[in-house]
């Protein structure tokens, strides 16, 4: 079993919001290119459902069971930005095209920054990623929102991500 990670933050100091980035992959499987989501979202967080169940057995024991999470994050008012690679993509996706099953199959990747080594923080990369964009428009004078939830699927692969510090591209490397 591998070894508890530590935050990488000072002690006593609470972890900043942003550094917990969610990016989608706007390149290809081969050359993954990750751009980060959630640009003029005010709060997001991940919603882990555990589908817990809770048993009473004939000897009057109680057991809980959990299975793997169901995890989904929401990304609202997600204002359109066209300096934004994510939301183009899922605009594309969503909006013109209505390609349902290319929204049902996004590679995204979570990178906890506060988690594990400064310079390679703990990451989740999943392969098949459901992006259900969930509404379009606004109101009068204001901005064109187009409010999504992400649904993590398809193989969870663990490892580490890593930025650049001139460019600020991140790269993920899976565990051994």
């Amino acid at each position: 079993m591998p070894s508890d990670l530590s935050f990488n933050t000072p002690a006593g100091q609470t972890v900043a919001r942003e550094l917990l980035i969610c990016y989608l992959n706007t390149g290809t499987a081969a050359a993954p290119v990750w751009s980060p989501l959630g640009k003029r979202v005010e709060e997001s967080s991940t919603e882990l459902d555990w589908d817990s169940n809770t048993i009473r057995d004939i000897l009057g024991s109680t057991y809980g069971i959990l299975k793997k999470p169901k995890i989904s994050q929401s990304f609202e008012p997600c204002d359109l930005d066209g300096s934004d690679a994510a939301q183009l993509r899922i605009w594309n996706l969503a909006v013109r095209d209505q390609d349902a099953q290319a929204l049902a199959a996004q590679d995204m990747l979570i990178v906890h920054f506060y988690a594990g080594e400064t310079a390679t923080p703990f990451a989740e990369r999943y392969a098949s990623c459901m992006i259900e964009v969930t509404g379009l428009g606004g109101e009068g004078g204001g901005n064109v929102g187009m409010p999504l939830t992400v649904t993590y699927g398809g193989t969870r692969n663990v490892g580490t991500a890593s930025k650049d510090a001139s460019t600020g591209a991140i790269s993920f490397t899976p565990a051994a």
